[in-house]
């Protein structure tokens, strides 16, 4: 269809135009150039209007003149839906093609990294695995995750910066699988797991009434989240041990969550020692009442939700089962929780 209206349009022109050198001028113009040379790489900006793209693709060699291009477009009806990105186009490409193309939006695929962050890492660990995967040295990705130099996701997010924090932007690195541009910038990649932690919150409805309901901050929120992501493997526990905490914090009760202390360790052991649990840290809360600093580890959803709606109980205690499963015994006094510690090492025989 297109090509029949191209071909009118050819036959209007020549009809109006002054004489054979004219017509000859304007049916010359409109032919495609002589296929010659390597294809052409050209970048539509965000905003360009047709008039500017036509005018790129006649500088580019790819049309012999942008005002026959401009007028097809105007009696076509076309030029209005092309998109934005970097294209490539030979010599020799017709109009038709031409803007078939751009309305597609048949970009240049980027080259690019894909990468995946399991839920509970921690930004020592995220660090590296981004490291090896654009092959820089881990300290650059980490350095910026201490500092959040330059990323506006800080502001947005509001950070705080604590000289008690080990890094500032534990709990706030979004455990997903990514897919990102292999020229990105150290900076522009930490910024996408922040962008990416952003919209995964705005999922939760009503996240903020909910936490402001709970007299906490974001920070404090996601310090809850990280400990029960540490914590807990089986999924409909979350909420209940997010309640254990939130219960021993209402009665000011050490939390002793062995998790606190693994975090201060170069390297994470099967079992903590008496003197693993001496360390001095604010992170070590087997000797700090409270909270720790900041997160332990980057969350997941669901445990950012157990902790912004925490099961309630009358539990205090828990005491991981040794059958296999990863679930908890869970128990009302230390009593109760001396019973667990014994029924599940006989589980372990």
């Amino acid at each position: 269809m297109k090509s029949a209206i191209r071909t009118v349009l050819i036959v209007i022109l020549l009809l109006v135009a002054a004489g054979g050198g004219g017509a000859w001028y304007i049916w010359n113009g409109m032919q495609p150039v002589e296929p010659a040379g390597p294809a052409v790489t050209f970048t539509i900006e965000k905003g360009m209007g047709s008039a500017e793209i036509a005018d790129l693709l006649e500088q580019n060699g790819i049309i012999r003149n942008s005002l026959f291009f401009k007028g097809y477009l105007k009696w076509t009806k076309e030029g209005s839906s092309f998109k934005a990105g970097t294209y490539v186009a030979s010599p020799g490409d017709t109009y038709d093609e031409l803007i078939e193309r751009l309305n597609a939006g048949d970009v240049v695929k980027e080259e690019t990294v894909t990468f995946t962050i399991p839920e509970g890492y921690t930004a020592e660990q995220i660090a590296k695995k981004l490291a090896e995967a654009w092959n820089q040295d881990a300290a650059i990705f980490l350095e910026i995750m201490d500092t959040g130099t330059g990323l506006k996701g800080i502001d947005v997010l509001g950070i705080p910066q604590n000289k008690n924090l080990r890094h500032r932007l534990e709990g706030y690195l979004f455990p997903e699988t990514y897919e990102l541009a292999k020229d990105s910038t150290p900076q522009e990649v930490v910024e996408a797991l922040l962008d990416q932690f952003q919209k995964k919150l705005d999922t939760i409805p009503n996240w903020k009434q909910k936490l402001e309901a709970r007299g906490m901050t974001l920070h404090e929120l996601l310090t809850v989240a990280s400990l029960v992501e540490r914590e807990v493997v089986v999924d409909s526990e979350r909420p209940l041990v997010a309640g254990v905490i939130y219960n021993r914090l209402k009665k000011e009760q050490k939390l002793e969550i062995d998790a606190t202390v693994q975090y201060l360790l170069d390297k994470q052991k099967e079992r903590l020692l008496y003197k693993d649990l001496e360390v001095d840290s604010p992170y070590n809360t087997y000797r700090n009442i409270g909270l720790p600093p900041g997160p332990i580890s980057n969350p997941g959803l669901a445990s950012i939700q157990a902790a912004l709606e925490p099961e309630a109980s009358e539990y205090y205690f828990y005491v991981t089962k040794k059958d296999g499963t990863q679930g908890h015994l869970f128990a009302k006094t230390y009593k109760e929780h001396l019973a667990n510690i014994e029924k599940s090492k006989q589980e372990s025989k």
